[in-house]
């Protein structure tokens, strides 16, 4: 599933989404892609519980 996360700047940021998805799901796979502002997951959580990590690490996503 992919993410698009328009607060999503920086190494840092990417570093914190990173960190809230591998304490949802330590086996999810992840990939940032920060020019085009997406996070794309493969995980056993649905969308929606993978946003939700999303908005709760500061990072409200599409």
């Amino acid at each position: 599933m992919q993410f698009k996360v328009p607060d999503m700047s920086c190494g840092h940021c990417a570093g914190v989404i990173t960190k809230a998805l591998q304490q949802l799901d330590a086996d999810a796979m992840i990939s940032i892609d920060l020019p085009a502002k997406t996070v794309t997951v493969e995980s056993a959580h649905d969308r929606q519980t993978v946003a939700a990590a999303l908005a709760e690490a500061g990072y409200p996503a599409h």
